[in-house]
C-alpha cells in the first residue's frame, strides 16, 4: 500500500496539463496580435466615399497671401492633400517632388493641396526662398485633428491622403512620398 502524500506537500502538477495550458496562451496571444494587426491593416485601407470626412469639404482655409481657399472647390477631380510643417525636415523634403506631380498631373486633372500644420509667418518666410506653384492652406494645429479624422491616428508629418474624383479616400500614407507613391496614384485615379 502506498501511503497519500501529507497536506503539507503539495501535489505536483501533471506535465500535460502545464503544457496544454502553454499551447492555450500561446494560441490566445497569436489570435490577439493577429486581431490588432488586422485592425490597423483595415484601418490605413481605402474603404469608399464614407470613409472621407464629409466636413472636409465644407471647409475653407486661408492661403498664406490671405485668399480664401474653398475645399468645396476641388471636388470633382482626383486630390492629394498634404500635411506639413516649416519644421518637418521630411516634409520639406517632398515639397520639391509634389510641385513636379503637381505640375506634370495639373493637365490630367489631378489637384494638389498643401495644408500647413504651422504658422503663418514660418510659412511665408519658407515659400519666400522655396515657392511652390500648388496652392497652399493654413490649417495651423486644427490640421492634426483634420488629418486624425481622415486616418493619421498617430498624427504624424508628412502625411498625405489622395481622393478620387467622387471624394472617395484612395490612399494614405504616413512619412516622406517617393516618386513610386506618386507613380502608383496618379495610374490609380
Amino acid at each position: 500500500m502506498i501511503p497519500e502524500p501529507s497536506p503539507a506537500i503539495p501535489k505536483a502538477r501533471p506535465i500535460a496539463s502545464t503544457s496544454r495550458r502553454g499551447v492555450l496562451y500561446a494560441g490566445v496571444a497569436a489570435a490577439a496580435a493577429l486581431g490588432g494587426a488586422a485592425v490597423a491593416w483595415w484601418k490605413f485601407q481605402p474603404h469608399g466615399a464614407a470613409d472621407a470626412d464629409p466636413a472636409l469639404w465644407s471647409l475653407s482655409f486661408e492661403t498664406p497671401a490671405g485668399d480664401k481657399l474653398v475645399m468645396q472647390s476641388l471636388r470633382g477631380k482626383p486630390l492629394l492633400i498634404n500635411f506639413w510643417a516649416t519644421w518637418c525636415s521630411p516634409c520639406i523634403a517632398e515639397l520639391p517632388l509634389l510641385d513636379d506631380f503637381y505640375r506634370k498631373n495639373l493637365s490630367n486633372g489631378w489637384q494638389v493641396l498643401g495644408l500647413a500644420v504651422d504658422k503663418l509667418d514660418a510659412v511665408n518666410r519658407f515659400l519666400a526662398k522655396t515657392p511652390v506653384t500648388f496652392p497652399i492652406g493654413m490649417a495651423g494645429l486644427a490640421g492634426t485633428d483634420l488629418g486624425r479624422s481622415l486616418g493619421n491616428t498617430v498624427g504624424g508629418l508628412p502625411f498625405t491622403v489622395v481622393f478620387d474624383s467622387a471624394g472617395a479616400v484612395m490612399h494614405r500614407k504616413i512619412g516622406k512620398l517617393a516618386p513610386a507613391d506618386l507613380q502608383q496614384w496618379a495610374a490609380s485615379a
